[in-house]
């Protein structure tokens, strides 16, 4: 067998090429320079003075900013991949702007568009202008994940011809929607049940405008809610008492049109059909969080990595001064949490090309697809952020240094558009019960144990053969689990279907990162990333190894050299740290120093070693100089 990549990285591999690969500039869409040269301006670097509410503030007028480079809002709110791509720059930016241009741009305006008014055509200059900033409503206090039973209503009135949108007990309030008069004038699409006469048609969206720049409107009441640890951004309260709405309030299409009599002509058979189809931009918004995310990763990444090279301390001989780098126990993980990241970029790119071509025959699967890859990299980012956090000791904990706030800020994305575990344990369900059972793989009586594990297609397929044992597992404990009470039985497969789900979104990953390495010529960065895609997979398929050795897919030689390629790899990829990192682009590479205290104070070194050097501060020249001329 050829063991593809497994020699030494010769040449050097440009940054250049690897940013063409993580940011597909030759696709047909690339908008990934805009939104950096954007993020870049003097506008959106970090100021330490604000309070939260002025914070809030500049995170709307940073939305104008982003809406001002935008010739047509409408046609951003219409390409998933751009949209997409807004949000992996403005995400590590301001968790707040993230937040809110995700709610204005997809799910609101995206939503308008989504179901136009043939009969009365909307005008939509105030939203795309943001004179107007669109907001949604759908979770309510009581009901979360659980949204298709809210509570909400907005009654037909066939006399008048129009609506009363109306919230009848407080658990039915709008929880968490960026409603306050913060910002500007605001208008929400608000989820409610239609109900005329005395027939519930189930769930709709409402175009229902909120407040003027001073105050709300008759009937509607904003509470502000406590600060969160997520984005900085104005989460309320919001209710509404037998407000009035216009007829062309209701967003109409195809699932749902309400004639003047009060009956409703649909497509779609049951309610649930047709709340989601009223939700569907959370689809879109999936991708959205994810790529948050993955911008809040790649960010950190590139700040630890530059400190663990600015950083010095003490080396093995007397006055010797080494980069953090140099330790395997510092840059081990880094190098881990860098593979994991091209994996998941690489992924990310193959489900939004995915979802823009999808077809009817392949939607759910393609929707799969996305909630299985925002589950996995909302996850992954929060673990990658506080790697690094910790990476970088006590100065990661200063927001000017731009890693403090990205955790926080994740767990807004791993909660928003779907709970990741509810999400997942959808996917994994329908992995389970209506994919076709993955073919039963007869191994090999005697495993060989001269196939080297530098080799990738070795590595990739005993990743699928992990996905089928799990699979299979999960399959057999459904079967075992008791009959007639389905709870149970679900929970009796559920974990094994939950790891089954998540080796199924890594050999997607997997598969996505050897299709990439294909598309480029330059040996040098094909080889480094044959190296880091090894990396990603040793470390996937470490906490398997028992299963694959039980099943014969692995001989007790690999086990025992399993650690030894590891090292070695990172060995062979830690010269190449600082490529892989500036391939990110991140506009601001080197952190400033704190603005407050005005002048720095002076340390006294805790220990042997110990001295100030901020994140992204480069030794003192003078001193390595003195340490050098040290008799050793």
């Amino acid at each position: 067998m050829t063991d593809p990549g497994a020699g030494p990285v010769t040449g050097t591999p440009h940054a250049e090429e690897l940013s063409r690969l993580l940011f597909d500039k030759d696709g047909p869409d690339h908008s990934h320079d805009t939104w950096r040269e954007l993020v870049s301006r003097d506008e959106f670097r970090y100021d330490p003075h604000l309070t939260r509410t002025e914070r809030i503030a500049q995170s709307y007028r940073r939305l104008r900013l982003v809406n001002d480079t935008l010739d047509h809002p409408e046609d951003l709110a219409r390409n998933p991949g751009r949209l997409a791509a807004l949000h992996e720059w403005i995400g590590f930016t301001d968790g707040g702007l993230c937040t809110a241009a995700s709610i204005h741009y997809n799910l609101f305006l995206g939503s308008l568009l989504d179901h136009p008014d043939p009969d009365h055509p909307r005008d939509l200059t105030p939203y795309t202008t943001l004179t107007n900033t669109g907001t949604f409503l759908c979770t309510e206090l009581d009901h979360g994940n659980d949204a298709a039973a809210l509570e909400t209503t907005a009654h037909y009135n066939p006399r008048t011809n129009d609506f009363t949108l109306h919230t009848p007990t407080p658990g039915a309030r709008k929880f968490m929607p960026n409603t306050s008069l913060t910002g500007g004038p605001k208008t929400a699409l608000v989820a409610a049940r239609l109900i005329t006469g005395t027939q519930d048609h189930g769930v709709y969206l409402f175009l229902t405008p909120l407040h003027t720049h001073n105050q709300p409107h008759p009937g509607i009441t904003i509470q502000p809610l406590p600060p969160t640890n997520g984005p900085t951004i104005d989460h309320c309260l919001t209710s509404f008492h037998h407000v009035r709405l216009p007829r062309h309030a209701l967003l109409e299409s195809d699932h749902g049109r309400l004639n003047p009599d009060g009956t409703l002509t649909s497509n779609l058979g049951n309610h649930r059909k047709r709340f989601l189809h009223s939700i569907g931009r959370v689809t879109t918004g999936k991708l959205c969080m994810s790529a948050g995310c993955l911008g809040m990763a790649r960010a950190a990444l590139t700040t630890a990595v530059h400190h663990a090279h600015t950083r010095h301390t003490t080396g093995p001989r007397p006055g010797q001064r080494i980069p953090l780098a140099h330790h395997r126990t510092h840059h081990a993980p880094l190098l881990n949490h860098l593979a994991t990241t091209y994996a998941l970029t690489f992924l990310h790119r193959t489900t939004i090309t995915q979802y823009t071509h999808h077809t009817p025959h392949n939607k759910t699967h393609t929707e799969r697809l996305i909630a299985l890859t925002k589950a996995h990299i909302t996850w992954a980012a929060r673990d990658i952020t506080t790697q690094c956090r910790e990476r970088c000791g006590a100065h990661g904990l200063f927001p000017h240094n731009g890693i403090a706030d990205l955790t926080h800020n994740i767990e807004g994305g791993i909660t928003a558009e779907g709970d990741n575990l509810v999400i997942l344990t959808k996917a994994a369900a329908e992995i389970l019960l209506t994919q076709p059972p993955t073919p039963p793989h007869t191994p090999p009586p005697h495993p060989n144990p001269h196939t080297p594990l530098t080799n990738l297609t070795f590595l990739r397929n005993l990743l699928a053969h992990t996905q089928t044992i799990w699979h299979t597992r999960a399959q057999q404990a459904l079967r075992q689990g008791p009959t007639k009470n389905p709870t149970q039985r679900w929970n009796h497969a559920a974990p094994a279907a939950l790891t089954t789900a998540t080796t199924h979104t890594q050999l997607q990953a997997t598969d996505a990162f050897l299709t990439t390495i294909n598309h480029t010529t330059h040996t040098p960065t094909k080889t480094l990333l044959q190296h880091l895609c090894r990396l990603y997979l040793l470390n996937t398929l470490t906490p398997h190894t028992g299963d694959l050795l039980a099943h014969n897919h692995l001989h007790p030689h690999h086990i025992h050299t399993l650690h030894t390629t590891t090292n070695h790899t990172h060995h062979t990829l830690t010269p190449h740290m600082t490529t892989l990192t500036q391939a990110f682009q991140h506009p601001h590479p080197t952190p400033t120093p704190p603005t407050t205290p005005p002048t720095p104070h002076k340390h006294t070194p805790s220990g042997p070693g110990e001295r100030t050097c901020a994140v992204g501060q480069r030794p003192d020249p003078a001193r390595r100089a003195r340490a050098r001329s040290r008799p050793r």
